[in-house]
């Protein structure tokens, strides 16, 4: 079957390149022709832009100047990441060609039998995709069967300017499944109580498939904690240095800013040295979503610090489903949990749901 997928898979972010080529990979591995249609309409488009000027303040004669030129040098430095996303996406992500507009997506889709939308943040309305017509499959031609796998709306509600827009979205589609399990009442409110909660797509592949597929971990021989910090919380800070201390490791950090109490940086780490320091790591300590998932495949001890953003509700989802509640740590304190994880009765569960998830995609040539 000819499957097309969407989802926001070239925004230089590790969790958003891994869910895209884990969700064609085990489409791949059913029998499935798959690609992932290469949508980057200019709100997706603005990374790494050396002259770009972020902060309206600077945005005036010779003021912008002396700005772009402060900040080139770490710009620069910069397009080393970018370069390995770059890569990770030539290599391993199957791509349609480039669509840059929704009018351009809409005026001649690529020909799919299922189309599918998802995985991730696609439906965050606080974005821009969560409220663009093409993450709802609204592209795809009349009597097209559509599918949403593991969509998130990544938030507890949906603001009400933006609810007659989704709901109206999502009537369009034939099946739908949330990445949250909690998303599943706000769904309901948007007239879709057929909803199911899956996994991401990282769950999808096994340990040892990630494991077959990523470059080996140069650094066993070091004891490390891994950091993944998304908005250089305070709160990590404290644990990781406190823990590290404790326990006597090292601190590594794959965040894309430098952290200076981390002993090693990998700023310019590709989706898959994200994995690799991972699966080495002893305790992992992050504000992301998929730091944890991955830190739950490897079955590391971790712990998540809640971010700034009202974007907590998928990792709460994430945490609950598996008894682990305890781990996700507010932004306020400062201690790792002392309890560790038994990865026995987590096992159980993940693998449950992995197996309802695996089961859904393997109905879609039902539909």
């Amino acid at each position: 079957m000819k499957i097309k997928t969407i989802t926001c898979h070239d925004v230089y972010n590790h969790g958003a390149s891994l869910q895209a080529f884990a969700l064609q990979t085990y489409l791949e591995s059913q029998g499935h022709e798959v690609e992932i249609i290469d949508y980057k309409p200019p709100y997706l488009s603005s990374h790494y832009r050396l002259w770009a000027v972020s902060n309206p303040v600077y945005d005036k004669p010779l003021v912008k100047q002396a700005y772009l030129l402060a900040k080139l040098p770490g710009r620069l430095l910069s397009l080393r990441r970018k370069h390995a996303f770059d890569r990770f996406t030539r290599r391993h992500l199957k791509l349609t060609r480039r669509y840059g507009s929704y009018e351009e997506l809409e005026a001649d889709p690529p020909e799919a039998d299922v189309y599918i939308a998802g995985s991730d943040q696609i439906w965050n309305t606080l974005f821009p995709n969560g409220r663009d017509k093409a993450f709802y499959l609204a592209f795809a031609p009349a009597g097209s069967r559509k599918v949403a796998y593991a969509a998130s709306f990544a938030t507890a509600d949906v603001a009400a300017a933006h609810r007659p827009f989704v709901a109206q979205m999502l009537k369009g589609l034939d099946r739908i499944s949330l990445r949250e399990r909690m998303s599943l009442p706000l769904a309901a409110s948007l007239g879709r109580p057929d909803a199911v909660a899956v996994c991401d797509p990282v769950f999808l592949l096994s340990r040892r498939q990630w494991e077959s597929v990523i470059p080996a971990n140069d650094w066993a021989g070091q004891p490390y904690l891994l950091v993944y910090d998304t908005e250089g919380s305070e709160a990590i800070k404290q644990i990781a240095t406190a823990t590290a201390q404790r326990e006597q490791l090292l601190i590594f950090d794959v965040s894309a800013a430098r952290h200076s109490y981390a002993d090693q940086h990998f700023h310019h780490a590709g989706p898959f040295e994200f994995v690799s320091l991972i699966s080495g790591a002893s305790y992992v300590i992050s504000n992301s979503f998929h730091a944890t998932a991955f830190a739950l495949i490897f079955e590391k001890q971790f712990c998540v610090v809640e971010r700034s953003e009202d974007i907590n509700e998928r990792m709460r989802s994430l945490l609950n489903g598996y008894g682990l509640q305890a781990r996700l740590v507010k932004a306020q304190m400062a201690d790792m949990p002392s309890s560790t994880i038994d990865y026995e009765s987590v096992r159980t569960l993940l693998n449950k749901d992995i197996s309802f998830s695996k089961k859904y995609l393997d109905a879609l040539p039902t539909l």
